[in-house]
């Protein structure tokens, strides 16, 4: 069972809602331990004072902003602490909006609100009204150090939260050097076929549809190797050549879909593969 990361309330108006955050999502990861190549030893990292060479240990380590070039200000918890607002402990709607209006460059990590005790009417209040609404909420709340702007909305029977990215920490398109300027407006024709063919692909979005397929080669991989098996080399694709005619290309395209009788164009949700045995996902996986 997934456990809360963090205790808080949202405040909604005069409304006080005693929530627990809990992480929406579980990362798929593989990791991999520094290993000496003679003798499998594995290699740890220590943290060493360049200066003279010594081994420092956790509790002679504190942080320090630098100011200039080898010149810090250090920083204690409690200095940061001191500073932060009263309502740490609060998730402040500021305002509500609609959910197409957020550009999703704006989102960052995803995250569960659910109820703390007591609060289950005030909390189906919120999560209902904005059901019936169809809008998001905009809030602020302080974690680990650091204010968050954040987008609340409903997901099935429970309120999600995803943080999100100020406006000045995200990239405008206007700063990328290499986006064409002068480029000629696709002609009707053109752009008839690449709706047409954007259409033939068209489908209705299934998450369960898609699979880290490299994620299962890696441990696959890993398997036959904790096993013993020789690892053959993967085929090598051959990628297609410069496009020299782009209607030639679009209606290939079109006729290769169109061609694919007996299937349906919703790809059909792939079995789930046989994750390695524990014996070889214990050999295989970090320590």
């Amino acid at each position: 069972m997934p456990r809360p990361m963090w205790t808080g309330a949202i405040s909604f108006g005069l409304v006080n809602i005693p929530v627990k955050l809990y992480s929406a999502v579980k990362k798929k990861s593989i990791h991999f331990n520094q290993l000496r190549q003679s003798d499998g030893c594995r290699i740890r990292l220590k943290k060493v004072c360049p200066s003279d060479g010594a081994e420092v240990p956790a509790a002679n380590i504190v942080k320090g902003y630098e100011i200039a070039p080898d010149k810090y200000v250090v920083v204690t918890s409690e200095e940061l602490q001191a500073i932060q607002p009263k309502n740490a402990r609060t998730i402040a709607i500021e305002d509500f909006v609609k959910l197409n209006e957020i550009d999703p460059l704006y989102y960052d990590s995803c995250y569960y609100l659910a109820p703390d005790k007591g609060a289950d009417k005030a909390y189906s209040l919120l999560l209902t009204s904005m059901q019936h609404t169809g809008k998001v909420a905009i809030a602020r709340v302080v974690m680990r150090n650091k204010e968050y702007l954040t987008a609340i909305r409903p997901a099935g029977k429970a309120l999600a939260l995803s943080t999100m990215h100020f406006a000045d920490e995200v990239i405008s398109t206007d700063q990328l050097e290499d986006l064409p300027t002068d480029v000629p407006e696709p002609n009707k024709k053109e752009l008839d076929m690449a709706e047409q063919l954007i259409e033939s692909l068209s489908t209705r979005f299934e998450p369960e549809k898609y699979h880290d397929q490299y994620h299962q080669q890696v441990l696959d991989m890993l398997e036959k190797k904790a096993e013993g098996q020789i690892v053959s080399n993967q085929p090598e694709v051959k990628e297609g050549g410069k496009v020299i005619d782009l209607m030639a290309a679009l209606e290939a395209s079109i006729s290769a879909i169109k061609g694919q009788t007996g299937t349906n164009k919703e790809t059909t949700p792939g079995k789930s593969r046989k994750s390695p045995s524990a014996t070889g996902r214990k050999k295989a996986s970090a320590q």
